[in-house]
């Protein structure tokens, strides 16, 4: 990893206490980043405006979903667990 470092950001819960203003700027300049995104966020326009893959963990283990949060959603049938329904 020295050598050829990786294009690698991880980010936890990275729009807590951000105004909304700053959330959209922040998730641009994410879209814009070309390396990979490795994050947790319980903010559910984030999760949809960024994620490509989604990976739950659970009592059981590790579940990965390919695709969209939109499309975890569906596929389970509900929104990731701890997410409070607005």
């Amino acid at each position: 990893m020295l050598f050829d470092a990786p294009n690698v950001l991880v980010l936890d819960e990275p729009t807590n206490h951000l105004d909304l203003g700053t959330k959209r700027a922040l998730v641009a300049a994410l879209q814009d980043y070309e390396g990979t995104l490795v994050f947790v966020s319980h903010d559910r326009a984030f999760l949809r405006a960024l994620s490509t893959r989604v990976l739950e963990l659970g009592p059981a283990g590790p579940h990965p979903y390919p695709g969209t949060y939109d499309e975890y959603v569906r596929a389970v049938g509900r929104e990731a667990p701890g997410m409070r329904q607005l």
